[in-house]
């Protein structure tokens, strides 16, 4: 039996769907503003009245920000059909090619050495595709601001969020070969004491598994820190000390000796977190495919086996 709408109740906006799109990717009405280009007012006014057309609450403010109810899960949907045609009358005779900014949060050597590449790939296919990759080293963020993809070290703990587990990588302790032509190269982990040890800021440090990491040479004593794990590599083949450092990155530079690599072995592990609604878009899904498939073409490297 056909269900009648009630006429009283005007039909949902493709405006207003779209905010609620924006919205629903990154959970913030301030981020679908900027996103939109319009100002934090519109964005609240639109979702009002898309509400109003539906007859119920399309968002509800969750502990991370702004959640989907379940009327405002079948609104996305709507949504996201409408974005998918409006992107094909853009895209016009280009069947099969996608469009849209992808905004990626990863650490500084996952970022480098495998979604610049993975973002390259997809570009290759998909020109109309933008990849913004933000570096930095910090736990998954629960309001995931701006970001449709996040790549973090160590298990996040996150809701309303799809987590899967890249792979696998190694820290390994390394010194340059003029560094030890200048002091004694350490034979056991007592002989650390004896040196200084490149790595992570302690004090500002947040993710816990690379903290836990610094316990494997307690007696170290800081020598040059930094929150980018490219300065540790470079500060290393200066002489500045002993960096633990990703064996995927430290591996590459011929100057650099891996040292006690039976003792000292800290692995660790690279998860990548999205909400579902931002899996959904295929501009998105592709960039995360090619991440995929660029680190398990990584994945010895990683481990430092190479």
């Amino acid at each position: 039996m056909a269900v009648e709408r009630d006429l009283s109740r005007p039909l949902p906006s493709a405006d207003d769907l779209l905010v609620l799109l924006a919205v629903g990717r990154s959970g913030r009405f301030t981020s679908a503003a900027d996103n939109l280009g319009i100002n934090h007012t519109t964005v609240s006014r639109r979702i009002a009245a898309l509400e109003r057309a539906v007859g119920g609450r399309v968002l509800a403010r969750g502990a991370g920000g702004w959640e989907l109810t379940e009327l405002g899960r079948t609104a996305l949907d709507a949504a996201e059909s409408v974005d998918a045609v409006l992107r094909g009358l853009v895209t016009g005779h280009r069947t099969g090619e996608l469009e849209g900014v992808v905004r990626i949060s990863a650490t500084d050597g996952f970022s480098a050495y495998v979604v610049a590449p993975a973002a390259a790939r997809v570009r290759e296919r998909h020109p109309g595709i933008t990849v913004e990759i933000v570096a930095t080293t910090r736990r998954a963020s629960q309001q995931r601001s701006g970001m449709d993809v996040e790549v973090v070290v160590g298990q996040p703990q996150v809701h309303r969020a799809e987590s899967v587990r890249l792979a696998d990588y190694c820290l390994g302790l390394y010194a340059s070969r003029t560094y030890l032509g200048t002091h004694e190269q350490p034979r056991t982990a007592a002989d650390l004491a004896d040196h200084g040890l490149v790595y992570f800021i302690d004090s500002v440090l947040a993710v816990d598994d690379l903290d836990q990491a610094r316990t494997i040479a307690p007696s170290m004593h800081e020598s040059v820190t930094s929150t980018n794990v490219f300065v540790h590599v470079e500060a290393t083949r200066a002489h500045a000390g002993i960096g633990l450092l990703p064996c995927f990155m430290a591996d590459r530079h011929d100057d650099l000796v891996r040292l006690l690599p039976s003792d000292v072995a800290v692995r660790l592990s690279y998860w990548l977190v999205a909400r579902p609604e931002a899996l959904r878009r295929p501009e998105v899904a592709a960039v995360v495919e090619s991440i995929k498939a660029v680190t398990m073409e990584e994945r010895d490297a990683l481990l430092g086996q190479l």
